[in-house]
């Protein structure tokens, strides 16, 4: 079950340290990995470290492990899994399944209302600082299995190889590894049962605000002026009131203290004093120091006033409405209630825009990507509108979503720029030829399309049409992940089902079969393209639509020599094919 679900990743042909990729995987290579893990011979090799760009400019180690580790790994991410899941907090919201950043700022903005104060948190290298003694401890409070507890251990120490130099991990969680999210979660879920066990029940308290004297007063002066049909009074009064809070926000006896994770990132919102929130953010600190061996990022664990700041929560700026004059008709009367007050606003950071278009533009004028330039006009449009509709498909909660318009703009003439480049003709050309009114829920957008040719007919391709309406986040949010079962009942089952039959699919030997992989079906047809004498297996695995085949030893080895399949077994599978 690992195998069928890790075998289609990008990285399943990638080798780390040594050539070890899910190419060539067998029943028999299945049954030596079982075999070591039973008599606890198995030992994680290291990976290979590289190094991807971080957005402040920095550089984050990335770990490439062994297809064999891999292996293991989804295993034991499997079976924590399977018994971590349903203890996790509802506040939890990174690398679960169903679960995501929208559910967390779904979250967010439907429990922290009425927030005073945002405690952003961060902490300091999560993922490279976890202590691995502590976090065995916490594993072996549930799993009393010495065996799995000592694989585990195995894994965290298996080191990295870096230029060709072997480091060991004293610390961290392997990165790349795929049981890293879950060994993460599982470590920060100790950070959850303690805000959530012990801050929160400190820090709430009172049913309800207490009701404002002088707003009190005002009502009751309103309340003598309507009776005495005094309009301009009325006017006045209304005025006044909507100016003044309706209920006490400092009162001493009223606090609610909230929480919500992603990851590493983390943010409470607080209705209470600055010097109270403060002191949480201490305790908070003091926790992740003395129980878990971490630090919070002094630079990105902020108190921000939620009424006159923004604070920053998975690329989101978060604040608290404060509009008297937003109002609407009470139901029961013909007066008038503040109705955005207190309420969770989810934007779009300051200067995001800006800093998107930058890559599409050159001295401040959109440019064309030289990168493109050997695509076809179908990529090239289909490229520049993935991107875009990533981008808006995110920012869907902001409530100034309309802002990425002008990033819209930026990219539209950039793409233009990059067509015009391709085939040597002027922008007002480009826009002659592709550009083309389309409609969607009764809404006409003008975009660039082209109609590709494909075996179920024509294929429209387009750039814009992506609308960029608010959608207001709903308790029913959730990130439609395919449940697991219904993964294996549909294509799992199809790559293990051809495993288990020990079947050749080029030659019919039956026994010692191994799978062949490629790493995407695209790139062979595109290298198999035009040529009349395809090789049978070639022909074989684009009429399947899979790029993995199951191949005895013999076939698999002229498969990758180059060879062509000998006649006698060819000759054998056609007839059989027949």
């Amino acid at each position: 079950m690992a195998y069928a679900k890790i075998y289609r990743n990008q990285g399943a042909t990638t080798p780390g340290t040594v050539e070890d990729t899910a190419d060539g995987m067998s029943m028999g290579r299945i049954e030596v990995i079982i075999d070591a893990l039973r008599s606890e011979r198995f030992t994680f090799r290291p990976s290979r470290r590289g190094y991807v760009d971080k957005k402040n400019g920095g550089k984050r180690p990335l770990g490439l492990p062994n297809f064999t580790e891999k292996l293991v790994q989804e295993v034991l991410r499997m079976v924590l899994e399977a018994y971590y899941e349903p203890r996790f907090r509802e506040s939890s919201h990174g690398f679960r399944t169903g679960r995501g950043c929208h559910t967390a700022l779904t979250s967010l903005h439907h429990r922290f209302r009425g927030s005073k104060w945002f405690i952003e948190g961060d902490i300091r290298g999560c993922f490279d600082n976890i202590d691995h003694e502590v976090l065995l401890t916490i594993l072996s409070r549930n799993i009393h299995d010495g065996r799995l507890l000592n694989l585990i251990r195995k894994s965290l120490k298996a080191g990295v190889l870096e230029d060709w130099e072997y480091k060991p991990t004293c610390t961290g969680t392997p990165q790349g590894g795929i049981v890293s999210p879950i060994l993460a979660n599982i470590y920060l879920h100790e950070l959850d049962t303690y805000i959530e066990d012990v801050l929160i029940p400190q820090y709430t308290r009172g049913k309800q605000r207490e009701r404002n004297p002088e707003y009190r007063a005002v009502t009751y002066q309103l309340d003598r002026a309507r009776k005495r049909g005094d309009k301009k009074a009325q006017q006045y009064l209304e005025q006044q009131m909507r100016s003044l809070p309706s209920k006490v926000n400092d009162a001493p006896d009223f606090r609610r203290l909230m929480y919500v994770r992603y990851a590493d990132d983390f943010i409470l919102g607080f209705a209470g004093s600055k010097a109270e929130a403060e002191t949480i953010k201490a305790d908070i600190g003091l926790f992740l120091r003395d129980r878990l061996h971490l630090e919070l990022s002094a630079q990105k664990t902020l108190i921000t006033h939620a009424r006159e700041g923004k604070a920053r929560f998975l690329g989101y700026a978060v604040s608290i409405y404060h509009a008297d004059h937003v109002t609407t008709r009470r139901k029961d009367s013909q007066t008038r209630q503040r109705s955005a007050n207190s309420r969770v606003r989810l934007g779009v950071p300051y200067g995001l825009t800006t800093k998107l278009a930058q890559p599409y533009q050159r001295n401040g004028e959109p440019m064309s990507e030289l990168s493109l330039l050997a695509f076809s006009d179908a990529h090239i449009i289909q490229t520049y509108q993935e991107r875009f509709r990533g981008i808006a498909e995110y920012y869907k909660f902001a409530v100034d979503r309309c802002q990425l318009s002008s990033l819209k703009n930026v990219m539209q003439a950039a793409l233009a720029k990059t067509l015009a480049h391709k085939y040597k003709l002027s922008v007002s050309a480009v826009y002659q030829k592709y550009r083309a009114p389309m409609t969607i829920n009764g809404q006409t957008y003008q975009t660039f399309q082209v109609k590709v040719p494909t075996s179920k007919g024509e294929r429209l391709i387009y750039w814009g049409a992506v609308p960029l309406k608010v959608i207001k986040p709903s308790n029913q949010t959730v990130i439609v992940d395919v449940p697991y079962r219904e993964q294996w009942k549909n294509w799992h089952s199809d790559l293990i089902q051809r495993l288990q039959a020990n079947t050749c699919e080029l030659c019919g030997t039956k026994g010692k079969c191994e799978v062949h992989h490629v790493r995407k079906l695209a790139d062979l047809k595109s290298r198999w393209r035009g040529r009349k004498d395809k090789p049978f297996w070639v022909t074989r695995m684009i009429a399947m639509q899979r790029k993995t085949l199951v191949v005895c030893h013999p076939c698999h080895v002229d498969l990758h020599a180059g060879r062509p399949i000998p006649k006698a077994r060819n000759a054998s599978l056609e007839s059989r094919v027949i």
